[in-house]
């Protein structure tokens, strides 16, 4: 039948997938097509039939059809607009062209778009976050790591474990560069349970210092006549702990002691092992010699060390304060020396040895005291 034509379609993308706002812009149509407008927009017209003459003049803009001002509340389906136009088409003659959404399961039409419903998938990889370079590699150790060599004994370990320290065994520069990563507290060399040798001494210092952690040794001090000392003489110890600015700089010991008498032994046996020494009687005057000599080791008296004081500036605050901490050994020693047997000591008729510290209870808590001062860098 020439009067009955066929419904084409064109479809729209987002195939089968409402779109509301494609939907408000579809007009019922009426019986009587509206004008036609000068910008193309408008009814078409029918294929076949005169054009309207009516159709070239502009409408009154107040006499706007109420299609168009106001929006349909409910799109109708695909199937039912297509089914509407092909009813209302059929009058007069021609073929009725509808242009609109397909009907349902209808085969024509463009292929749709990639993903569902025509949606296209935009890759947006996460961005990668900047380092903070101000991190550190892993969090501080609770309670904070302690490197020590030889292993401690049993008291010291226990007033060590009381004041938050685990203590780490080390025999060497490698072990010392492993632990690096987890900040310790400082590298603590208290030879009580086992000898220790100059070489291996050395290289621990030079690990600690090269990772700017802070370095505590301790020793004690015998006297006796030169035949009957039994213990090394202190000047090779302090000789493997002090570094030297070159080859041609001698190291410059700091040595606080007040008796007179035992500074002077320990400095003559330093000198003659080419170091220079300058010897301060107190913590106090120790901060005021720090400053001209700029010392590459500390050595002084454990119970001459003043207990941490509000207000007060000792030699360790000294130390922190002009970032020499992390780099200047500290060597404390107590010295099993009577009163009277000072004069002795400075005739030369007797010699400092090396011997074994003191453990007596100020002692142990004078040394954990210091570890907790030098460890809070």
């Amino acid at each position: 039948n020439s009067t009955q034509g066929r419904s084409i379609s064109v479809r729209t993308l987002g195939q089968g997938v409402p779109f509301t706002r494609q939907a408000a812009q579809v007009q019922v149509p009426t019986a009587t097509p509206p004008p036609h407008h000068p910008n193309g927009g408008g009814k078409r017209r029918k294929l076949g039939t005169p054009p309207d003459p009516a159709a070239g003049r502009p409408h009154p803009t107040g006499e706007q059809p109420a299609a168009q001002a106001q929006p349909q509340p409910q799109a109708p389906s695909a199937s039912q607009a297509g089914q509407s136009r092909l009813a209302q088409g059929t009058e007069g003659s021609g073929r009725s062209y509808a242009i609109g959404a397909p009907d349902v399961n209808a085969d024509e039409g463009p292929e749709p778009l990639d993903g569902p419903g025509g949606a296209v998938e935009v890759a947006d990889p996460p961005r990668a976050q900047p380092l903070d370079d101000e991190l550190p590699p892993e969090p501080l150790d609770n309670p904070r790591r302690l490197l020590v060599w030889p292993a401690p004994d049993v008291t010291t370990q226990q007033a060590l474990s009381d004041r938050g320290y685990r203590p780490v065994i080390v025999h060497s520069r490698e072990e010392v560069d492993a632990q690096i990563a987890a900040f310790p507290a400082a590298l603590f060399v208290d030879p009580l349970t086992g000898p220790i040798t100059r070489t291996a001494l050395q290289s621990l210092r030079q690990a600690a210092v090269a990772a700017e952690v802070p370095v505590m040794v301790t020793a004690g001090l015998g006297q006796a006549t030169r035949e009957a000392a039994y213990g090394a003489d202190p000047a090779v110890l302090l000789k493997a702990l002090a570094p030297r600015d070159s080859e041609q700089h001698p190291p410059r010991v700091l040595l606080i002691e007040e008796h007179a008498e035992i500074a002077l032994a320990l400095t003559s046996t330093l000198e003659r092992r080419g170091m220079q020494v300058a010897r301060a009687a107190s913590d106090a005057d120790a901060v005021t010699l720090a400053g001209q000599l700029r010392p590459n080791l500390v050595v002084m008296d454990l119970m001459q060390v003043h207990r941490r004081q509000s207000g007060f500036a000792g030699i360790i605050d000294w130390l922190r304060a002009n970032g020499q901490l992390n780099r200047t050994p500290l060597v404390v020693y107590t010295a099993a020396v009577e009163q009277a047997d000072l004069p002795r000591l400075a005739s030369g008729e007797t010699v400092l040895f090396l011997a074994e510290r003191s453990t007596s209870p100020e002692a142990q808590s004078r040394i954990v005291d210091l570890l907790a001062r030098i460890g809070t860098n």
